[in-house]
């Protein structure tokens, strides 16, 4: 009896706080609403009583109660639609990270050993000669379109797109020595042992007519290089001499020639237009304005160059191939010694071709392969080879630097990419951020031994490795050591 009273009795004791609690706050409600009704009366009066409580109305409701919570934007955590990947909150302090450099090491190798798997540069093999091809020609205008002609004098026009011949025709008797696009883009140029320089139209002929050249130049010797200008309707041809010739006319507006028997190439600068070099018999490379009536100076070397080609960003450097097996870039206002030597191959170099950008230039060499080399890098970053290609004759990077074509002795063109492991086609963002990562985690870890050595390993024929730590058989000390960018030149003449 007494548990069930003191029952009731807490109860009862509940129930009367509870009423007591709700009447009060209905009370304390009516005398805010009253205050408030109060106050909005007053301010719409002007007098000095609403004046002051204008000033002090602060006062009235500062027992209004506060609730704090927590605010956040959930554009910063949360995904705009189900396709896009969890964004996860992350703190870059270094202090919370302290194995992270072992981390991007990691990731540093296994992204050089994926590019080891994934380096597959080959892309296809234009085939249709008859003979070997001897020169190849870029398109000025096109980037789908390549010229290239063989030692039986047949030039054919490629679609690199469909990978094709779209277009052949008989232009010399014997090689063709030279071949090269106006700079428009609507016609070019071939010479051949026949001893004639020919003009022909880029739009293919109709069909039942016949391919005959725009114009015809018939000369006094035998033509081993063209090179056309960058921006005039001149061009110029090395054989015996080198002749500048104008197209409107049949005779050369201007010849130079410096007690040389013959020249194999010549090149036109593309930056300071009116410069030009060559390559001569007597082991010699030989400046030229084309503004002046004589040369401007040559520089004598031990071995034979076989042609050279200028840096399309840098006016006054040029890259020549020689027969020594090595590649030398020169500024051509310090030819005493050049800026770099370029070593790697195992035979004579053949071709020299630099990339739009001005970094890089690819050389063809008679070891039957095709290296890559850094502007700046004595040896390259990559070498190319098959088992049924032959001596390299020519190669070109091609104008938009992704795609290199080389052409061989065993009547094929063959096309390859400039980076070996470039996955082609349209990549996605994320794609293109996690490559950019990748090589900046390479690039950072480089000179690291296990990383070093996966990067530059290559297979190789073995007779590579005996030409290039092949045995000596001089006795130490008996041979004076020389600089080897010294060693090379023997003369400079101006």
């Amino acid at each position: 009896a007494c548990s069930k009273t003191s029952r009731q009795l807490t109860e009862a004791t509940a129930a009367f706080n509870y009423n007591t609690h709700i009447n009060a706050c209905h009370k304390l409600k009516q005398v805010s609403n009253k205050r408030r009704n109060s106050l909005k009366v007053l301010l719409q009066h002007d007098s000095p009583a609403s004046s002051t409580l204008r000033s002090t109305s602060y006062v009235v409701f500062r027992f209004q109660m506060k609730v704090k919570v927590l605010s956040r934007n959930p554009d910063d955590y949360v995904r705009e639609t189900k396709l896009d990947i969890q964004r996860v909150p992350r703190n870059y302090d270094p202090s919370l990270h302290p194995f992270e450099v072992s981390r991007e090491y990691t990731r540093a190798l296994n992204a050089t050993k994926l590019e080891r798997v994934f380096a597959k540069p080959f892309l296809a093999s234009l085939d249709g000669h008859r003979d070997g091809v001897n020169c190849l020609a870029k398109h000025t205008q096109s980037l789908s379109t390549l010229l290239s002609g063989s030692c039986d004098g047949e030039l054919k026009v490629w679609d690199l797109t469909k990978r094709e011949c779209v277009r052949t025709l008989q232009a010399h008797e014997g090689f063709i020595r030279g071949v090269v696009v106006r700079y428009c883009g609507t016609s070019f140029f071939t010479v051949g042992d026949d001893k004639t320089i020919k003009q022909w139209t880029m739009e293919t002929p109709g069909y039942g007519e016949e391919e005959e050249p725009l114009n015809t130049i018939l000369g006094k010797t035998v033509f081993t290089g063209l090179d056309h200008h960058q921006n005039k309707s001149v061009f110029a041809t090395c054989g015996q001499q080198v002749d500048i010739w104008d197209e409107q006319r049949s005779s050369p507006i201007r010849s130079f020639s410096w007690g040389v028997d013959s020249f194999s190439s010549i090149r036109f600068n593309p930056v300071e237009t009116d410069l030009l070099g060559s390559c001569a018999s007597d082991r010699s490379i030989i400046l030229y304005d084309m503004r002046e009536s004589t040369p401007l100076k040559k520089v004598v070397m031990t071995m034979r160059s076989n042609t050279l080609c200028w840096n399309p960003m840098e006016a006054f450097h040029f890259t020549c191939a020689n027969e020594d097996y090595n590649l030398y870039t020169y500024d051509m206002r310090f030819l005493e010694k050049p800026i770099k030597v370029h070593m790697d191959h195992v035979s004579a170099v053949l071709d020299v071709d630099y990339s739009p950008t001005g970094q890089e230039f690819v050389s063809a060499s008679f070891d039957k392969t095709i290296r890559i080399f850094p502007k700046n890098d004595g040896h390259s970053r990559e070498v190319y080879h098959t088992k049924r290609m032959q001596h390299v004759i020519c190669v070109k990077w091609s104008s938009d630097s992704k795609y290199i074509l080389s052409g061989s002795d065993e009547m094929n063109i063959r096309l390859w990419k400039a980076n070996a492991a470039e996955k082609l086609g349209v990549l996605s963002h994320r794609e293109r951020e996690a490559a950019n990562y990748s090589q900046k985690l390479k690039e950072k870890f480089q000179h690291h031994p296990q990383i070093r050595r996966i990067a530059r390993h290559r297979h190789l024929p073995k007779i590579f490795s005996f030409y290039r730590f092949g045995f000596s058989s001089t006795k130490p000390g008996s041979v004076p050591v020389l600089s080897e960018k010294e060693k090379h030149v023997v003369s400079v003449v101006k």
